[in-house]
């Protein structure tokens, strides 16, 4: 029989959007919340991510709002010198244990059920003693799984592998004990380039190294997305030039090449034109190592590998004999289709701000804490941007991102919240508002002008995509 808990949410999930969204309700309200994952420790993926994995974008900007992440400190070595801070797997996991052991637990409002699992309509269960608990009617359910996170440790690969071939994930890489013929690295989103950094590090030369490359990538410059005082003529730099080439642009095409002109975003080979863009992030330095692997293998996904034969979806290669395959093509961030944030006692937890899910969960429990029950008000303040995968995405993403800042900006408690939301990583790319009232209005009303002809811009290049694209572009946007 289900032992019944009284609380006013039950958070599915205790990954980093989970702790987010929980830690913004503990300060914001006097909620009491229990956090049910099926993890032993908080920090989802992050438990079973490869040990060489970091953040690719600064420590500030990641956790929860309420709790710095290091030690806001800029890198000497490596290649991020230069730039803030990268926390590692480890970092983020001792960081999530200390916010729930140090501050959830202590508050006497959290609840927290590791090795259980959902089941639904407000049960969960015990994985370890098959005990099963319910929450009352009452009870607010929030998803913090709905965009389904994943890495290559939690899935077999997708393609046929045959026996005597020599596959390993990423986690498996530390504790190879032999060097091989070769090393192949399947996979072109961000495990992948983390990987490919990993071996280089390590000593193997490049020639050694082949990159199964089945979309090229734009990615994104980091040291445009740089907090703090020391870069605040950068950052204003950046803005400038992002603002510039939006509105100099006479088509998509002819954007993307000026927001390269400006190191805004970047590419692995400037002869090959990327259809991807999903967030993935690198420094000029990690862009200069990954770039020195000549061996691009770009004839789609890979079908089926054997000893001596690799088949991709338009081709096929011999290998080179002992070659050692790293599978990195678990999805990351899946492009969920939208649903409501809000609907009834449910709450599913996706990005209303481009690449910036934690963010995002944080921002949607401000919104709760703020505005009632006035779920119509609620939802027209976190409407959905969903994970980009192609390069037109990139445009969608943006429009939809100064769209929803345009809907904060006339809300003043939001206003204020994010003024003081360290996960706000937008704060940095504008100046502080004057504090005379007046004037504050009238910067306000600056910022909202410049950010209206932003999004009539990139609206009309979204209409110049080519005609399938466009229609899918206007379907995605008709639903926002």
């Amino acid at each position: 029989m289900a032992e019944t808990i009284t609380v006013d949410y039950l958070v599915i999930g205790a990954g980093a959007m989970g702790m987010a969204f929980t830690d913004t309700l503990l300060t914001d309200t006097k909620a009491t919340v229990a956090i049910v994952d099926r993890y032993a420790q908080p920090g989802g993926h992050w438990s079973v991510a490869y040990p060489f994995v970091r953040l690719h974008q600064p420590s500030n900007f990641y956790g929860v709002n309420s709790q710095e992440l290091g030690e806001n400190t800029i890198d000497q070595t490596g290649w991020n010198k230069g730039l803030f801070e990268l926390a590692t797997g480890d970092e983020v996991l001792a960081y999530y244990s200390k916010v729930m052991n140090r501050t959830f637990l202590p508050s006497g409002r959290v609840s927290y059920y590791p090795k259980h699992e959902y089941l639904g309509k407000g049960e969960f269960r015990s994985i370890v003693t098959n005990k099963i608990y319910r929450v009352g009617e009452k009870t607010r359910i929030v998803n913090a799984t709905y965009m389904k996170v994943e890495v290559p440790s939690m899935r077999p690969p997708k393609y046929q592998v045959a026996e005597g071939v020599n596959l390993v994930i990423p986690n498996d890489l530390p504790k190879i004990s032999r060097p091989y013929g070769g090393y192949t690295v399947v996979g072109a989103g961000k495990t992948g380039i983390d990987t490919c950094l990993w071996l280089l590090a390590n000593g193997v030369d490049p020639v050694h190294i082949s990159w199964i490359m089945p979309r090229d990538s734009w990615y994104v410059e980091r040291g445009a997305l740089q907090p703090g005082p020391e870069f605040a003529e950068s950052t204003a730099a950046s803005v400038a030039a992002f603002n510039e080439s939006v509105m100099a642009a006479t088509s998509p095409e002819d954007l993307f090449l000026r927001l390269q002109s400006f190191q805004q975003l970047t590419r692995l080979d400037e002869q090959v034109w990327p259809t991807m863009f999903r967030c993935a992030t690198v420094s000029m330095a990690e862009l200069e190592q990954i770039r020195k692997i000549t061996k691009i293998i770009r004839q789609g996904r890979v079908v089926r590998l054997t000893a001596d034969e690799v088949t991709l979806e338009r081709g096929t290669y011999k290998p080179v004999p002992d070659s050692l395959y790293i599978d990195c093509t678990a999805d990351g961030l899946a492009k969920t289709d939208p649903v409501p944030v809000f609907l009834g006692n449910q709450i599913t937890l996706q990005s209303v701000r481009q690449c910036q899910q934690v963010f995002s969960a944080a921002f949607i429990a401000h919104v709760e804490a703020t505005y009632g029950n006035d779920e119509v008000k609620k939802n027209g303040l976190c409407r959905v941007i969903p994970h980009p995968d192609e390069t037109m995405d990139y445009l969608i993403i943006n429009f939809q991102t100064y769209k929803n800042g345009l809907s904060w900006n006339a809300e003043p408690q939001t206003v204020a919240w994010l003024a003081q939301s360290r996960l706000d990583w937008f704060r940095i790319f504008l100046p502080q508002a004057p504090e005379d009232p007046a004037q504050a209005a009238a910067f306000y009303q600056a910022v909202a002008a410049q950010a209206e002809g932003i999004c009539a811009k990139l609206e009309e290049l979204i209409g110049q995509l080519p005609e399938k694209d466009a229609s899918r572009a206007k379907a995605q946007l008709a639903r926002f």
